[in-house]
């Protein structure tokens, strides 16, 4: 497959009243001095044209498909239109557009799970105003994994979210639960099913010839040998065991505090962490602009801007763009070492 043939990304609008529309619309602008992979931007047309206008830019934005997009990506912004049902206000965000948001999203995994595009990158979503239309997914990498899993004809998938940075990739085995409810969550079979997909996938898609695990405790200094708990002695402990035993490189549990200064990240390729700060705190610490999240476990690729919808900047022209140009680049780069990979087997 030559680099023309190459299918686009598919980039979902996200919430059309947050800043997904302007900084799709200011990557695109500086396409050729960033080397910007082509991306058919699937959303409303109106959105984009409105907010260029807005911002003061003059930009062309061009109906196309998927065959079409790298085409047209040099002279135009190539949009696969999805309608929102009310004009969006920059900062406004409104119920009645839900439908067209999950429907950029729908479309996104549906074209490139038929290989019509390389990847799904997904501005940001409100979930709060999801749910006042009847969304009924707890956020994005849920919703994402559903539609696998029906396309597919599975129960369901185990979606595993990856935080990729410059300096970290960190993994939260359990996500968006209160901590009081994380020792309950934690069990050993979620911390090896976790470990399995990220192992797999960093070999598949990240090009990892053997990564290397570190197992995070889930107590101060892991628990201290049963003293500040008994989780990682009963739990963590025998899950890193089993993974060593399948021939997986992890090493824990470890004490957190003691996992991410340098000299420790030199000694690993990705974190596995037992709730979301643990996990996130880290990752927003050393590369806050520039961190890509990455959902492992799916059929396809996935990469999202590390921020939310940023209702207050919409509209304003202050938007920083970083986090979704990694997102694209990352998802891009994946998409190319799973080529790969399947060519070679």
């Amino acid at each position: 497959m030559t680099p023309t043939t190459v299918p686009p990304l598919a980039l979902t609008m996200g919430d059309p009243a947050g800043i997904g529309p302007d900084i799709a619309l200011a990557l695109w602008s500086d396409r050729r001095s960033l080397s910007l992979p082509p991306f058919l931007f699937i959303g409303d047309a109106q959105v984009l044209d409105a907010r260029a206008a807005a911002l003061g830019l003059d930009i062309a934005v061009a109906s196309a498909t998927p065959e079409t997009a790298n085409v047209l990506f040099d002279t135009a912004l190539p949009v696969l239109s999805v309608e929102c049902a009310v004009a969006a206000v920059p900062g406004a965000p409104d119920s009645r557009n839900a439908a067209a948001v999950t429907g950029a999203i729908e479309t996104a995994v549906a074209l490139t799970m038929a290989g019509r595009t390389s990847a799904v990158v997904t501005n940001p979503i409100a979930k709060a105003v999801l749910y006042e239309a009847g969304f009924g997914f707890p956020g994005h990498t849920e919703f994402l994994a559903d539609l696998a899993a029906r396309a597919t004809g599975v129960d369901s998938l185990l979606p595993v979210m990856l935080l990729a940075g410059p300096k970290l990739r960190s993994v939260p085995v359990t996500i968006h639960i209160p901590l009081k409810d994380v020792p309950g969550a934690l069990t050993e079979e979620l911390i090896v099913e976790t470990a399995v997909i990220t192992e797999r996938d960093l070999r598949q898609r990240f090009g990892i010839a053997r990564p290397r695990l570190a197992i995070a405790g889930l107590n101060p200094h892991a628990g201290e040998g049963g003293a500040l708990g008994l989780e990682d002695d009963a739990v963590v402990q025998p899950a890193v065991a089993r993974l060593q035993a399948a021939g997986i490189d992890a090493v824990g549990p470890l004490p957190a505090d003691t996992m991410f200064h340098d000299a420790a990240r030199a000694t690993y390729d990705v974190a596995l962490c037992m709730y979301h700060d643990q996990a996130l705190i880290p990752a927003k610490a050393l590369g806050f602009d520039d961190s890509v999240n990455a959902t492992l476990g799916l059929p396809f690729i996935r990469t999202s801007p590390d921020h939310g919808t940023a209702f207050s900047l919409a509209g304003k022209g202050v938007a920083k763009p970083d986090s979704l140009l990694a997102a694209l680049r990352l998802a891009h780069t994946l998409a190319a070492h799973e080529r790969t990979s399947k060519e070679t087997l």
